[in-house]
């Protein structure tokens, strides 16, 4: 008798650690997500299941074109691409990137460029006309979905502060057929 209770005393403490292990684990460094929506196309599909890296930011700053999640003001997780940095001035003209008067290449979103007939994928906007500023604000950063027209971002809800930045994602896990790392 006394040794199928210390069994089912050794199996109890197992199954204590591992729950405890994988709430850390989910809590503190690695999580789950979906992506709701499209306006990450080309990149990102509806429904594809990823894994948050939320370790990445307590190490270090995000670096710009990151694929990030945040907690939006609608009380929704977001997975946007990071376009400014902390200081950064952010400018489009004629479907062009500029950062800090430097254009950018986003090789990301060439696919969506060559389909578009009816102007540019990206509509021209100075940082100042959508936030008020010249520069992204320290703390903060500027994000924007690669598929431009359809995307709710920076541009709709201001910058994203960084503590609001739950880590970098570019592990897609399901469907099975599409698991890839992204850039």
């Amino acid at each position: 008798m006394a040794k199928k209770k210390n069994e089912f005393w050794e199996w109890t403490k197992a199954l204590i650690i591992a729950v405890v292990l994988a709430a850390v684990i989910r809590y503190f460094l690695f999580a789950p997500i979906v992506v709701d929506g499209l306006s990450m196309m080309p990149t990102l599909h509806d429904q594809d299941r990823m894994i948050v890296n939320k370790l990445s930011y307590k190490i270090g700053e995000p670096e710009r074109f990151d694929i990030v999640v945040f907690h939006a003001p609608e009380n929704k997780d977001y997975i946007k691409r990071v376009i400014g940095l902390p200081g950064d001035t952010i400018e489009y003209r004629d479907d062009t990137l500029y950062v800090n008067g430097k254009a950018y290449e986003e090789p990301y979103l060439e696919e969506y460029k060559q389909q578009v007939i009816d102007g540019p994928l990206t509509d021209p906007f100075t940082l100042e006309e959508k936030i008020g500023r010249e520069t992204v604000p320290e703390g903060h950063i500027f994000v924007m979905g690669d598929n431009r027209r359809f995307s709710k971002d920076s541009r709709h809800i201001g910058t994203v502060p960084l503590e609001e930045v739950l880590g970098k994602t570019s592990i897609i896990y399901w469907p099975l057929e599409d698991i890839r790392t992204i850039d």
